[in-house]
């Protein structure tokens, strides 16, 4: 278990652009769908470690707005194992005190990935050792639109001009915590469409190793990462280190 000294300094709000599933399954000679099912216990895994290290919020980048453009097998396999492992891990988030959230565009979602959302986000609304965001059907640009609709729907043509408060309470995330620290797996050097709005001012984190082989100590490696950076925000810098 992690010591006071190594909670000190975490991000309250982490997220994971968990790429190369399919790089590590085709490396092995197997089907693009055992790295996916592999890339779950990766998430797991670093769940547990993120709570261990205190962090609050983990955003986790599942599906993108993009991955649509996949083959019809693959984009089915990863629907029905997001189904799958949104009802069978149920016990997971109980005991572990582990809430989930949705963030993206619930509805293009196949029924069933709907049906199941609604499910696990009400089943652990009371959880309270750690938010995941589940980033499933999201893409950066669209959450902005979206957000943006939003604001304008609930203007109900009144006459005012959009702020960046106005745009923070409707975007997806609305209440976490700003994004400190933001991690890719695989080796890209990218942020691909995930949290455009979030990222303003986190801290970018890169790694050659594909998400089936990520483990507690990476995810503890980049936490160490962040906390030696510097963060200024515009003004004078500030270390997340311990003084």
């Amino acid at each position: 278990m992690a010591t006071d000294t190594t909670r000190t300094g975490a991000p309250r709000h982490a997220a994971i652009i968990m790429d190369g599933n399919g790089r590590w399954a085709t490396m092995r000679g197997l089907r693009r769908s055992r790295g996916h099912r592999e890339g779950v216990q990766a998430a797991k895994r670093v769940v547990l470690e993120a709570i261990d290290l205190g962090v609050e919020h983990l955003t986790l980048y599942a599906f993108s707005t993009e991955n649509w453009t996949r083959s019809r097998q693959e984009v089915s396999f990863l629907m029905a194992l997001v189904a799958h492992h949104l009802r069978t891990e149920y016990d997971f988030y109980r005991r572990n005190n582990v809430r989930v959230v949705h963030v993206g565009d619930r509805e293009g979602l196949p029924p069933e990935v709907r049906r199941e959302i609604v499910r696990v986000t009400n089943e652990t609304a009371e959880n309270t050792a750690i938010t995941v965001n589940l980033a499933i059907n999201y893409g950066g640009r669209d959450e902005i639109v979206r957000a943006v609709n939003r604001w304008i729907e609930q203007r109900d043509g009144e006459d005012s001009r959009l702020c960046e408060a106005d745009m923070r309470e409707h975007l997806d995330l609305a209440g976490t915590p700003e994004l400190d620290l933001l991690i890719r797996t695989g080796g890209e050097q990218r942020i691909s469409n995930f949290l455009l709005w979030e990222c303003a001012y986190a801290e970018l984190v890169f790694t050659p190793r594909l998400w089936p082989d990520y483990e507690a100590a990476d995810l503890r490696a980049a936490v160490d990462e962040y906390r030696r950076r510097k963060r200024n925000f515009g003004g004078m810098p500030t270390t997340r280190g311990v003084a």
